[in-house]
């Protein structure tokens, strides 16, 4: 029984709102830095409204503080960005192969970390409707954030502006744990995820790679060495949403009986 398209978007919206809260902190430090780099209020809004990448935003800046050229800022925020495109072949996987382009276009608007995170934990197929719903809190949080930013953003103390910026982390954080709590696998992988990261941050050569690099390489090989280890059929997980379909349609009827 599928869930009716409201429902969908409404619990879009609900798992939307920490990721907002948490963007509308974060995005306040990347309001600053756009004042300091000589952006205008609209100019820094429209910016994060197009692109909803903390990190190719901050790179981006920097590179527009050097005044270098088109040409290494877009070679910079494809080689930064690369991420995502793993993560939309993820989500490609959830959503019904029968999904138009527009909604899949729709759909890739939104993929951020976080996003990606509440989306991919769903259990059953991704409809469209529930990140459109996410999408539809998290997004403004993020431009606002970067608008506050940039018209207030040097009143605030240095320490509150550092500490805001950590809520990135935490929320993160909160959306990985209940998954990891549920799957002891997930929870190894994300544990050695971790330490990999740590590693090459000090190992020779691999320290030298820039951090949006390393996190495609870790995400290659960890994924695909867990993938190996622990493979999900897709004949187990049709049977998982076949049988939660099945209690929900028992329970509509017991409700409807019992009215």
């Amino acid at each position: 029984m599928e869930m009716k398209r409201s429902t969908q978007f409404k619990e879009g919206l609900r798992d939307g709102i920490p990721i907002g809260l948490g963007y509308l902190a974060v995005s306040f430090t990347l309001g600053i830095q756009c004042r300091e780099a000589g952006l205008s209020a609209l100019e820094a809004t429209v910016m994060s409204l197009v692109n909803l990448t903390s990190a190719g935003e901050f790179a981006a800046l920097t590179i527009i503080k050097a005044a270098s050229s088109y040409l290494e800022l877009a070679i910079s925020q494809l080689i930064i960005n690369l991420r995502y495109m793993l993560m939309s072949f993820a989500l490609s996987q959830k959503v019904d192969p029968k999904l138009g382009v527009g909604h899949r276009l729709g759909i890739s608007y939104g993929v951020t970390d976080e996003i990606f995170g509440i989306s991919v934990g769903r259990k059953g197929r991704l409809s469209p409707f529930y990140s459109y719903g996410a999408i539809a809190v998290a997004v403004p949080g993020w431009t606002l954030g970067t608008l506050l930013g940039v018209v207030m953003g040097n009143v605030l103390p240095d320490r509150l502006v550092s500490a805001l910026s950590l809520a990135l982390y935490g929320m993160f954080l909160a959306i990985i744990m209940p998954k990891a709590r549920e799957d002891k696998h997930v929870a190894l992988v994300c544990l050695v995820a971790v330490a990999a990261s740590c590693l090459c941050t000090y190992l020779p050569v691999v320290r030298d790679i820039s951090g949006g690099t390393r996190i495609i390489i870790l995400t290659i090989v960890l994924s695909l060495i867990a993938a190996l280890i622990w493979p999900v059929s897709e004949e187990s997980g049709t049977e998982k949403d076949r049988d939660a379909a099945k209690i929900k349609a028992e329970e509509s009827g017991e409700e409807e009986s019992n009215a």
